[in-house]
């Protein structure tokens, strides 16, 4: 079995593509220039470009989708990067943004499992099933149940009441432990968040989830990205990897567009796909803003990292039927900030039967668990490569609990940290879920300070994941739109 203790790269085998001028086609002068090629700035440009509007996207890596993205090894492995799941409104963005051959493929996990030392058992994560825990299960009073959903329902970003998810669970079921952990605990995989940050940051995720279970796309994210490339070019939007932006350029508190290297690229307008922080402390320059603006800026907190471990069977190996996702864990009660210990208790496995990627006869499994940046990012690096071997045992070991034979069946293992994240995405400290809530503020008011600069991304929490992501993109584009019809309108000649 190999072992990979490198960061992922998202290439085959590791190899970067060959040298040459990446941005060769193209063009001086687009209406709207994309920086980074994650869903929302994915989904922002494909909107722009079906509308008529000239597009380029400009992503740094060679590889693109952001987190939504894949890598090869040899032996035929195909691993995707981070945990595939979410709601069913999924479906309905990609219909109206990326048409059918996309949503079609978008199809419900059959099973769902926990494994803890206070509850085990399988769950359709519909709203039906949870209604049956809690009440069958937890014994919860089914009109406390309903009450709490409604209140979910309620939830929206614009009305914080100021609760934190804890008082929010504890009002509706106080004392109860073992049910803030059924409640709480996909949640803090699936946005980082924990049980002290807004209850609106759980309420509208947890909504959404709890529709009709979750939800993931069937094909792998190789083929995602690659029928998303071909919709964009169909819809005449330009796509350049290996495009490292340094400088979005303004002039006379506007967008005049990018700067690559020595390549210039003008703009009326830029969407920002790179971190929050990234765009207002890298990407602009520090006059462009306003002072009290950009200082309060900064003090928005990141949201935390991850660590992943991806186990790939050999030809002809296969797993038994577990589940599609299982949250597992030996720690005896829930603490959500515990699940970003460096050497915790809790994880998440993604199981990739042959289903995921039809044809292949292949498996894999993810392991991923939340991390925090500063465990990591100060290790030397024997200190770093002793960590990851630690990560990767302990994640074998907690899998053997389910698969037994499973490292007689494995031929790659490989890690990734909050390190690793850094590297491949540029997100400041590896952040994998954006900014804390207050980040959402920032980035909306973004266009306040420099005309025709925006940005779109993994904020607030709840727009993080790839719903959030691909529907904040929709949202930037809609009023990107409406600032490039403004401009024609300035200057189309008067009768």
């Amino acid at each position: 079995m190999s072992h990979s203790t490198h960061y992922f790269t998202g290439s085959r085998d590791g190899k970067r593509p060959p040298a040459g001028d990446p941005l060769r086609k193209a063009k001086d002068h687009y209406d709207v220039v994309v920086v980074g090629s994650g869903l929302a700035g994915l989904t922002a440009a494909n909107i722009l470009g079906r509308a008529g509007h000239s597009v380029c996207v400009l992503e740094q890596h060679y590889n693109f989708g952001g987190l939504a993205t894949w890598f090869k090894r040899r032996g035929g492995h195909v691993f995707d990067i981070s945990l595939h799941g979410f709601p069913i409104g999924m479906q309905k963005t990609c219909r109206k943004y990326w048409g059918t051959s996309i949503s079609d493929r978008i199809v419900q996990l059959e099973g769902v499992r926990f494994d803890n030392p206070q509850f085990q058992f399988d769950t359709t994560f519909t709203r039906e099933d949870f209604t049956h825990k809690l009440v069958d299960v937890f014994g919860c009073a089914p009109a406390t149940v309903e009450s709490f959903y409604e209140t979910l329902r309620a939830m929206n970003y614009y009305d914080d009441d100021g609760r934190t998810t804890a008082e929010l669970f504890e009002e509706f079921f106080p004392g109860r432990n073992d049910v803030h952990r059924l409640l709480m605990e996909p949640i803090s995989y699936a946005n980082g968040s924990t049980l002290q940050d807004p209850a609106i940051t759980y309420g509208i995720v947890f909504s959404n989830f709890m529709s009709k279970g979750v939800y993931t796309f069937t094909g792998g994210t190789d083929l995602l990205i690659r029928e998303m490339r071909t919709i964009l070019a169909r819809n005449g939007v330009d796509v350049f990897g290996r495009s490292q932006v340094d400088e979005i350029t303004v002039e006379h508190g506007r967008v005049r567009g990018v700067r690559v290297g020595t390549r210039e690229i003008r703009a009326e307008t830029v969407i920002s796909n790179a971190g929050l922080k990234a765009t207002i402390e890298r990407l602009v320059a520090p006059d462009h803003f306003d002072n009290a603006w950009l200082d309060a800026a900064k003090q928005t907190r990141l949201n935390c990292s991850s660590t992943q471990v991806y186990m790939g069977l050999g030809p002809g190996e296969d797993l038994p039927w577990i589940a599609d996702l299982l949250f597992t864990s030996t720690r005896p009660e829930f603490d959500s900030a515990s699940l970003a210990d460096m050497h915790g208790q809790s994880r998440t496995f993604s199981f990739y039967y042959p289903k995921v990627r039809p044809g292949t006869g292949r498996h894999t499994v993810v392991s991923s668990m939340n991390a925090d940046w500063a465990d990591w990012a100060d290790l030397s690096e024997p200190d770093y490569a002793m960590a990851k071997a630690r990560l990767e045992e302990d994640t074998l070991a907690a899998l053997e609990v389910h698969v037994p034979e499973i490292r007689s069946k494995l031929t790659h293992v490989e890690s990734s940290t909050p390190r690793s994240f850094a590297f491949y995405t540029q997100h400041t400290q590896g952040a994998s879920f954006g900014t804390k809530f207050e980040g959402l503020r920032y980035s909306m008011e973004l266009p306040q300070q420099i005309e025709g600069l925006f940005h779109s991304g993994s904020v607030g929490i709840i727009m993080s994941g790839w719903l959030g992501a691909a529907n904040y993109g929709a949202i930037t584009a809609n009023k990107v739109d409406a600032r490039i019809d403004s401009l024609a309108a300035e200057t189309a000649p008067t009768s």
